[in-house]
């Protein structure tokens, strides 16, 4: 477990790390074993180049070389620790209610690995709405410049801790 306050280390709960964990060690054994499995039984069907199982395997096998690579930087990455404090400070971790260009909006501010399968809406500490709220507390009025370069206007309305 590593606990770098890097600028690219995501903030992610001790559940959400135990979690992507899991989900790593699995990948790396028991799900490129089946994947090895799944290729060789193909390639035994004949012709590769006309062979769809063969094909489907391989893309399968490049998708989970491709989750394995982002979940290893992640998880090194991390900083994991407790919820955010509940003092109405908006930072990761936070489950924030802002009236955004006049429509009311609630999301969690952070990784999309934090939320798991809920269905919430998740933005980056990092994103350009992100980055303009954090630090800021309940009550907040600010702007900031959208990558479309159009100012918007933001209301921190609520701030509260993620509990998953």
């Amino acid at each position: 477990m590593s606990t770098t306050n890097s600028a690219t280390a995501a903030w992610l709960t001790q559940e959400a790390f135990d979690r992507l964990k899991a989900e790593l060690d699995h990948l790396s054994g028991a799900g490129r074993a089946d994947i090895v499995q799944k290729i060789e039984a193909a390639r035994q069907e004949g012709d590769l180049k006309e062979n769809g199982g063969y094909h489907a395997a391989k893309e399968e096998q490049g998708k989970i070389e491709a989750r394995i690579r982002q979940l290893t930087v992640l998880l090194r990455d991390a900083h994991v620790g407790e919820a955010a404090a509940d003092d109405g400070i908006v930072e990761a971790g936070m489950i924030v209610v802002a009236k955004i260009a006049g429509d009311e909006e609630t999301f969690l501010l952070g990784s999309r690995e934090i939320a798991g399968d809920s269905e919430l809406d998740v933005f980056s500490e990092k994103s350009p709405l992100g980055s303009a709220i954090v630090g800021h507390k309940e009550g907040d009025k600010l702007s900031y410049t959208a990558p479309n370069g159009k100012d918007i206007t933001v209301e921190i309305i609520s701030a509260k801790p993620y509990v998953g």
